[in-house]
């Protein structure tokens, strides 16, 4: 399995902001073939060690079945309209992609 996390950094910190790109994310980025697992959400404030990486606003977190489902993930209409939408909102996205199994 492949697992794809991205992070973004909001050029607008505010709740509005991050709201709107969870909601688009969950519309354009959910349900595509070979995911395992999906998830977006925001940063949680409350986890403050020194280790915690604070530098985003939204996470998403994707499992996908296998590289070449992931390769089409890349490439389909939906993640790039949301691309499109949304990168004028952004800072700084940084993406996380490594091979996973479960246990």
């Amino acid at each position: 399995m492949l697992a794809h996390n991205v992070f973004f950094t909001l050029k607008d910190s505010s709740s509005e902001s991050i709201d709107t790109l969870i909601a688009s994310g969950k519309e354009y980025l959910s349900g595509h073939p070979g995911t395992v697992f999906f998830a977006i959400g925001s940063l949680n404030p409350d986890l403050d060690r020194p280790v915690n990486d604070v530098a985003f606003q939204v996470a998403l977190h994707v499992v996908f079945d296998s590289k070449e489902s992931h390769d089409r993930y890349q490439v389909d209409q939906r993640h790039l309209d949301f691309i499109e939408k949304n990168k004028a909102s952004w800072e700084q996205v940084r993406v996380f992609d490594s091979d996973v199994s479960q246990s």
